[in-house]
């Protein structure tokens, strides 16, 4: 048996992104959905998808925003100005051989998100990752506070190689076409399926969205939030799944 996992990034990022998530969570696709605990549009994003059952996991957030914790018990991971540092930031130092984060300060904040989550949902997460940043202690962090709960986490692999998650060999899939990607991303649900391994898992990760003025402000990730919410929502592209020799799962039904 071959598995497709379909993931959707970001809730709580912006009321846009809220409702292109929610468009694909009803479309019947998305099933699991990573939340961002610390931005001030998550209760908005969770309101959206009350009522649909949904996967939700931790989508731990050190790079838009402002921290759960006071900024000046964390100053490595904040501006002056209270905001976490930028993406940008963690990309020159990694170019750099550098990495910023101080392990205790990055733990204290996993935490801060990870009660945050529960106080929101009512629920464990259901997977335990983290956000579009390189950072050894980063990944580090979240390492011990998944054991330190006994959290599911699951961590990003190198395209190609697979993640054990729980017991199952999850491979992350990379579109190998970018262009042909962007100009439409079934084309890359179709590869993944196409190449999906035997007796394993293949994960898809999604950030769909609809552009607004904060997203425009804060991400360099735009419309490709809105082709790929638009190809999550078209019933041809959920049909067309259906007709192949692939079960779609969440973290959940990974044992």
């Amino acid at each position: 048996m071959k598995y497709l996992l379909i993931r959707a990034d970001d809730l709580g990022y912006s009321e846009g992104v809220n409702c292109g998530i929610a468009a694909t969570v009803a479309a019947g696709l998305v099933r699991s959905v990573g939340v961002m605990t610390n931005m001030p549009a998550v209760v908005h994003g969770l309101g959206l998808l009350h009522g649909h059952s949904l996967c939700l996991g931790q989508h731990t957030n050190i790079c838009v925003g402002r921290p759960l914790t006071d900024p000046s018990r964390i100053p490595s991971l904040c501006t002056p100005e209270g905001e976490f540092k930028p993406s940008r930031a963690y990309r020159e130092a990694a170019k750099a051989g550098q990495d910023f984060v101080v392990l205790e300060e990055i733990i204290e904040e996993i935490e801060a998100q990870y009660r945050q989550f529960k106080a929101l949902t009512g629920w464990e997460p259901g997977y335990f990752e983290g956000h579009a940043v390189a950072s050894a202690n980063f990944f580090k962090g979240l390492e011990i506070v998944a054991q330190r709960h006994g959290l599911p986490y699951f961590a990003m692999g190198r395209p190609g190689e697979a993640v054990t998650f729980r017991h199952t060999q999850v491979y992350a899939y990379m579109p190998r076409d970018f262009k042909a990607y962007e100009a439409d991303p079934f084309t890359g649900v179709q590869d993944a399926v196409a190449h999906a391994h035997e007796g394993a898992c293949d994960l898809m990760v999604f950030h769909p969205g609809y552009i607004d003025a904060y997203l425009l402000d804060h991400s360099t990730m735009t419309t490709p939030r809105v082709r790929e919410a638009a190809m999550l929502c078209r019933p041809e592209v959920r049909a067309w799944l259906e007709q192949q020799d692939i079960q779609l799962v969440t973290y959940n039904d990974l044992t």
